[in-house]
């Protein structure tokens, strides 16, 4: 129960951190080396200057999911720690 709630705990977390800075990166590109404005929702790169979305407005099945899997990891982690070994 405790390797499972630790597994549970820590790779969405993880999960959503490596896809917040894949994003991360190609909007960097676009500002910098492209010298454009990001488009947050068709995750394009624009001419023009785009009106920012927040992550958690982008993806909130993702970012919620996430979170909860988190949350049922740290009470398997619990468990596992509270019941003795047979």
């Amino acid at each position: 129960m405790l390797r499972i709630g630790l597994l549970l705990l820590v790779l969405p977390i993880l999960a959503l951190m490596g896809a917040y800075f894949v994003e991360l990166g190609d909007v960097r590109e676009c500002l910098l080396v492209q010298d454009g404005h990001w488009d947050y929702l068709a995750g394009t790169c624009r001419d023009t200057p785009q009106p920012f979305v927040p992550w958690i407005d982008r993806h909130p099945w993702l970012v919620n999911g996430g979170m909860l899997a988190s949350l049922a990891g740290l009470a398997c982690c619990m468990v596992g720690l509270y019941v003795k070994r047979r």
